[in-house]
């Protein structure tokens, strides 16, 4: 029988799918989209990426989406409305928050919280930290309370109680009571999503939870009827922003969890592809069309955190891949402010109009116009052009929106975007690497999106990377991390107890209890896994501390000389301090069980049979390319798919295939590996 593996990723200017079949003689065939991503209604692009890479929906085997539509809906604010009951005395929490301003400098900014004080409702109940019950919950304010909200016109509903994390009883009973009034199932427990002290986290990543679920909800059923009339079968397997996969009929539930869906998509591609090609140290760099994801892949595992802020005063403290994003991509907008100065984003052209070279309307330049202004885009190879813009045309919107106020000529102000650009993703970069205390030397990059490519040479030079390492098909990357990413689902709970003073017996029932939770969760869903595996980790800090170290506990039974050995280790390697004389404290315990779904064949990506015999065979022409300092040079152009297998050449190239372009700066030099990746030496470090 044959298998056929559909992964499909949506983005803020594209959508990007992956077939992969492997028939029953072990051939393997390959089908490639990238289309416009259908803002109004992500599913229409979804259909037609499968439409055009070929697909025959009855014959799919899997169906694996990363999506941002719960990401989109909290930023733009195209949310559910929520109610919420909580503890007398703390409608308040979620507004208060931790003090913090929006801005650092200044009595200035603004902040709305997502669900406003008149829908925030109180009843009486009170439990210690300790889970001892003060006061009785009080049943009948509860479904006054349900009824209030109904009338004020709420979708969903929290119930987010003080200490539920250590006494949920309140909340579960609460929650019996409002889904007997409630008209639908968005009704969210707080500590049902988020098993951890500190009320303000724990209700707002419940907030989060009611305010996107309606919205994910009505996706995924609107996605999964479409996919059905076309004879797609099987249940849909949703992308995590923790790097796993769900089952679509249980993710609506737990909606918090697809949050950042995409960025994780990648990174987990970008792991799978590290482990085969042998480079255990990577860092990230996914650069789209709206904006650039950056991660850190530390012994080929990629980092993890619990303490994600999608913007200000929204903390999400549920596990999710640690990736920092900044409002940097390909459509990112250029433009001089009033004090004089150049800025390149957040602003972005999206998919509609797009850049100026897309001939769709769009009149402000961007990173893209730049590129191809510059030489290292062909005009003749963009994807999704309208209406075609002469270089003379690009030339003169630089001028007229840039250069005029800065005194520069249009390819002056095009190479000025780029140089800020790339000093703001060199930023991202340190953000995840030297400000955790890593070197950037000791990793190589990991360059992929539409536009990653087209930077990475220079932000390796930049920040002394010797080694960028560009993927198979780094456009859709995205899309592969889909299909090579595993079921995981991860459970946190909290103990707060000094360690000489904790329970190691507790500690292995409660990692016991996530276990068989997890396990149970992948049986239910009915996905095809070939084996489980359990990880665990254990949340330590210091007496007195705030922040939070998470560790690896390689075995649930660990005792407590151990796990104090683990976290002194941890502490010195990340802050080179011992504090000998200070208690540690067992805050959290977070076990992630994961299914492995059936591996795919890297090689699969790039046929064999494309490649030419020799190098020279590869180079489809020539044409002048912008190089920072190096300025105009004289540039060949290599056909991607026809390098062959460990050829090597030197730089200044550039390298073309369907969904991206590498610019090889002067004296770098690149080889390609077994695998079809290209492996860039950067020649000389310092500034692009």
């Amino acid at each position: 029988m044959s298998a056929v593996v559909v992964g499909v990723d949506v983005g803020g200017t594209f959508t990007d799918l992956i077939l992969m079949e492997r028939g029953a003689d072990g051939a393997a065939r390959l089908g490639l989209a990238k289309v416009p991503t259908t803002l109004d209604n992500q599913a229409f692009g979804v259909l037609a990426a499968l439409k055009e890479a070929g697909a025959e929906l009855s014959t799919v085997a899997e169906l694996v989406h990363g999506t941002t539509t719960t990401t989109n809906a909290l930023l733009e604010r195209k949310i559910a409305k929520v109610g919420l009951i909580t503890t007398a005395g703390f409608r308040d929490v979620l507004e208060l928050g931790r003090r913090t301003r929006p801005q650092p400098y200044g009595m200035y900014g603004r902040f709305e919280p997502l669900i406003p004080r008149e829908l925030r409702l109180e009843v009486p109940e009170r439990v210690d930290a300790d889970g001892e019950v003060l006061t009785p919950l009080d049943e009948a304010a509860v479904g006054a309370a349900c009824r209030h909200l109904l009338e004020a016109g709420c979708d969903a509903l929290v119930i987010h109680f003080l200490h539920a994390y250590r006494h949920p009883e309140h909340e579960l009973r609460a929650g019996e009571i409002a889904r007997e009034l409630w008209p639908n199932a968005y009704v969210t427990l707080g500590h049902a999503i988020l098993s951890e002290f500190r009320e303000y986290e724990r209700g707002t990543t419940a907030a989060v939870n009611a305010a996107v679920q309606p919205v994910l909800d009505r996706y995924l059923g609107k996605l999964a009827r479409e996919l059905k009339t076309q004879g797609y079968g099987r249940d849909l397997l949703l992308m995590q922003g923790n790097g796993g996969t769900v089952a679509a009929k249980i993710a609506a539930a737990e909606a918090v969890k697809t949050v950042m869906s995409g960025p994780a998509s990648g990174v987990m591609a970008a792991a799978f592809t590290a482990r085969a090609s042998g480079q255990a140290n990577l860092i990230t760099y996914d650069m789209g069309g709206t904006s650039t994801d950056v991660g850190l892949i530390l012994d080929s595992v990629p980092a993890v955190s619990s303490e994600l802020e999608l913007e200000y005063a929204m903390p999400i403290h549920v596990p999710m891949v640690d990736v920092h994003t900044i409002g940097s991509g390909g459509g990112s907008l250029a433009s001089v402010d009033e004090a004089g100065l150049l800025q390149v984003g957040p602003e972005s052209a999206g998919a509609a109009p797009g850049p100026i070279c897309f001939g769709r309307g769009g009149t402000r330049p961007t990173i893209t116009d730049a590129n191809l202004l510059l030489g290292r885009l062909d005009p003749a190879r963009l994807l999704s052009v309208d209406s075609p813009v002469s270089l003379d045309d690009l030339c003169a919107a630089f001028e007229r929106e840039v250069g005029e106020r800065l005194g520069l000529t249009g390819e002056e102000a095009a190479a000025a975007v780029l140089r800020i650009a790339n000093d703001k993703m060199a930023g991202a970069i340190r953000m995840v690497s030297l400000a955790r205390g890593h070197d950037p030397r000791d990793f190589a990059l990991f360059a992929f999106g539409g536009a990653g490519p087209l930077h990475a040479t220079a932000l390796a030079r930049e920040l002394a990377i010797p080694t960028v390492l560009i993927p198979a098909r780094p456009g859709i990357t995205n899309a592969l991390g889909c299909i090579v990413a595993d079921l995981r689902h991860d459970y946190v709970r909290t103990l707060n107890v000094p360690l000489p003073l904790a329970d190691m017996q507790e500690v292995e029932a409660v990692y016991a209890e996530q276990t068989a939770e997890g396990l149970a969760t992948i049986e239910r869903e009915g996905v095809a896994v070939e084996e489980t595996q359990s990880l665990y980790f254990a949340d330590m800090q210091f007496q007195g501390q705030t922040h939070l170290l998470t560790i690896a506990v390689e075995d649930p039974q660990i005792g407590r000389a151990a796990l104090h050995e683990a976290f002194a280790k941890a502490y010195w390697q990340r802050f080179a301090v011992e504090l000998p004389e200070i208690r540690p404290v067992l805050v959290n315990l977070h076990t992630a069980v994961i299914g492995k779904r059936p591996s795919v064949a890297l090689e699969a990506l790039l046929p064999p049979e494309a490649r030419a015999n020799r190098l020279e065979d590869a180079v489809l022409g020539e044409r002048p390319v912008w190089y920072g300092q190096g300025g105009w040079q004289d540039t060949p152009v290599y056909a991607r798919d026809k390098l062959p297998f460990g050829a090597g050449l030197t730089g200044p190239a550039i390298v073309q295939q369907l969904d991206t372009t590498l610019v090889v700066e002067p004296r770098d030099s690149l080889t390609v590996d077994a695998y079809g990746n290209l492996i860039v030496s950067t020649g000389r470090v310092g500034t692009a």
